[in-house]
């Protein structure tokens, strides 16, 4: 069973390390975070997660943050992380955590919500598509990885 919830400090560490195990140059294009970084911030507090538990255990989680923090932009939320124990992948926790993370937009009177991810990482591409997600634009060859270019994909999810 697959249950979301709203993340808490005491989650930091569980996360830190699902962090550590789930970054690859297909997720990211920045460096992996050095071991022993905080996962929570002062950008990103556990008010901005939404955690996946599977069988009693954290198995991910998705970021639900403001964009730019301008009044003319309040109405858009943004996901800018999401991450699914590779342990326990296969298993819809992604589109769980989506969905959720567009309820909870909702709830915070969102009209929109957007997202990056890069065009090699196919897979996400489609739990974003399945979820509502549409592309509104493509930076061509925006970053360098393992030698090749890589586009950015800039994609939406209209709540209105």
């Amino acid at each position: 069973m697959i249950t979301i919830r709203a993340a808490r400090a005491d989650d930091e560490a569980v996360l830190a390390k699902l962090d550590e195990r789930t970054w690859t140059s297909v997720m990211s294009p920045a460096a992996p975070p050095p071991p022993g970084t905080p996962f929570f911030d002062e950008g990103a507090r556990p008010e901005d997660f939404l955690v996946a538990e599977h069988e009693s255990v954290v198995a991910g989680y998705v970021r639900l943050a403001e964009g730019f923090t301008i009044p003319a932009h309040r109405h858009v939320l943004v996901i800018g992380g999401l991450a699914v124990d590779p342990d326990r992948r296969r298993l819809g926790i992604a589109r769980q955590l989506v969905e959720a993370a567009l309820a909870e937009a909702r709830r915070r009177g969102a009209r929109k919500v957007t997202l990056r991810v890069l065009g090699h990482n196919t897979g996400a591409q489609r739990v974003y598509e399945r979820c509502g997600f549409v592309v509104e634009g493509v930076l061509r060859a925006e970053f360098r990885i393992d030698g090749h270019d890589v586009d950015d994909i800039l994609m939406a999810c209209p709540l209105a």
